[in-house]
């Protein structure tokens, strides 16, 4: 669609923000302005000639996208359950640690919201109709949750807390059909693109690596695994004047869904990779604090991803190590 010899390069839009500042425009954005800092930049030679995406790409990052606005809105739910739970069922989550992970915690919010019932089931009534169900309870659990039902004590908004919890309850159950669909389609779209290899990582299964590829695009616009980093927001923010030196936290002046594609890589890897885990492991030892320790395992993750998308080569441990 272009004219012969044109080309189309895209530009930071941080960079841009400097280069109006170095106009003396920082406070002023408009199309001219915005304008004027671009061709400064293209002049100067700034710019990355814009790869395409292939359609398996485009159509991962979408539902990447999806599944995350869907878990937001999952987790949203979920502490509006536990707050109507605390009304309808007061004690509850002091019997049972996690009531919507668990199975008997969702059984007794869809079918005890009132702690009557389960007050006169009994330990081993309610073991029974839970075993009908399919869900198995121990002895132990199942009598902290009984003692608990019969020492609730009724509160005045209780009805219509039952209420508004059956219809959260409804919404939590399509909201994780959803979920589940979304990182179907991502594992199935997964295999058509550069990233398939990551999942041969410790640690980086196809939700993990589905929020990387989405978060990169195409790897060709990325001269090297150190602009994947800056990119993210992770590197530190320093200041030093007159010989004066203060640094700061992590500057997180980049993109989000980069940012915590990279964390989710570090997290697996520390978890699964022994030499990762030992890395950590002496950071730990040398008093570096969980933040640091999550950006150096991010920072890790990154090359060998970045590395590994280049190559197309499985991960090996042992040039890793």
């Amino acid at each position: 669609m272009w004219p012969s010899g044109w080309q189309v390069v895209g530009l930071n839009p941080a960079h841009v923000t400097a280069q109006r500042r170095v106009n003396g425009q920082r406070g002023v954005k408009t199309d001219r302005v915005d304008l004027a800092a671009m061709l400064d930049l293209l002049v100067a030679g700034r710019g990355v000639p814009v790869a395409m995406a292939g359609q398996a790409l485009v159509e991962l990052s979408a539902w990447v996208a999806h599944r995350a606005r869907r878990v937001q809105v999952r987790t949203a739910t979920k502490n509006q359950l536990l707050g109507q739970l605390d009304r309808a069922f007061p004690g509850l989550t002091l019997a049972l640690d996690d009531v919507l992970g668990t199975k008997v915690g969702r059984l007794v919010a869809a079918e005890f919201a009132d702690p009557a019932r389960l007050g006169r089931l009994g330990v081993e009534r309610f073991r029974a109709y839970a075993a009908r169900r399919g869900v198995r309870v121990n002895r132990t659990v199942a009598g902290r949750l009984v003692a608990a039902a019969r020492t609730a004590l009724p509160t005045a908004e209780a009805d219509a807390a039952r209420q508004v919890l059956a219809a959260d309850l409804s919404l939590l159950g399509d909201l994780d059909t959803q979920v589940t669909a979304a990182e179907q389609r991502i594992a199935a779209l997964l295999p058509d693109t550069q990233y398939a290899v990551l999942t041969t990582g410790p640690g980086w299964g196809t939700v993990r690596v589905g929020g990387y590829a989405a978060a990169l695009g195409p790897i060709g616009r990325w001269p090297g695994a150190a602009q994947v980093y800056r990119a993210s927001g992770l590197t530190p923010a320093q200041y030093e004047s007159a010989g004066k030196r203060r640094d700061g936290g992590i500057s997180r002046e980049g993109s989000v869904p980069l940012r915590r594609a990279l964390l989710g890589l570090g997290l697996g890897l520390g978890l699964q990779d022994p030499a990762a885990r030992a890395y950590a492991k002496r950071l730990h030892e040398r008093g570096k604090p969980g933040g640091i320790i999550a950006c150096a395992l991010a920072h890790r993750a990154n090359k060998i991803a970045y590395a590994m998308v280049r190559t197309q080569e499985p991960y090996d441990p042992t040039h890793w190590a």
